[in-house]
């Protein structure tokens, strides 16, 4: 049983997996498990090179961004599991857990994260009751989001990146994952409002 499971591998769901990571060191996360199942095949940053993203060297493609994304997470964050090479086929609502059936194995996660892009269709199954078009992307492009108020679909169920219904930009979908790691980590610090931060050593 996991505690926070994130499906999808591209830039909002590797932001969201970087910040839950990052908050081991908190007793209200120290103990959590979390998850990503990182299917990046179908991730928008495969044909993607990107001048204008905050922090970043100009020219990185994106194609490597998300192979240093993993690499990332699996040096700085190795306690999160990373799982490869598996599409999600479907996620159900089972009484306070969700269960999430990929072409290769069954998981079950108390608190599911979505940020598979929002291509149309949507190709896995269970989410279809929160489907709707893309409220900030060109009609003739028939995109899609899940409805959410501010990235929370339902209890326990959360969207970020373009599902959420956000436009197509990287920093802002990097944001939308962090946003909800920053959600998810108050919701297990008892609603005490909860951010995780690095600093310089000072002398």
């Amino acid at each position: 049983m996991f505690d926070a499971l994130i499906i999808g591998g591209g830039a909002s769901s590797m932001s969201c997996a970087l910040v839950l990571g990052s908050a081991y060191k908190k007793p209200f996360a120290s103990e959590k498990k979390i998850g990503i199942i990182a299917h990046q095949k179908a991730s928008s940053l495969q044909n993607g090179i990107y001048n204008n993203a905050y922090g970043i060297t100009p020219g990185k493609l994106g194609s490597e961004l998300l192979t240093e994304s993993k690499t990332h997470l699996a040096t700085l964050y190795p306690h999160v599991l990373q799982i490869k090479n598996e599409k999600v086929l479907s996620i159900n609502k089972l009484e306070n857990y969700f269960e999430v059936v990929t072409n290769k194995n069954t998981y079950t996660t108390k608190i599911a994260i979505i940020g598979i892009g929002s291509g149309n269709p949507l190709t896995i199954e269970g989410l279809e009751p929160f489907v709707m078009p893309h409220q900030k992307a060109l009609p003739q492009k028939n995109r899609i989001q899940l409805q959410n108020n501010d990235h929370l679909v339902t209890g326990g169920l959360y969207v970020i990146g373009t599902l959420a219904g956000h436009r197509s930009q990287l920093s802002i979908a990097t944001g939308s994952g962090a946003s909800v790691a920053g959600d998810i980590l108050t919701l297990w610090n008892d609603g005490n409002h909860a951010q995780v931060h690095d600093a310089v050593d000072k002398d």
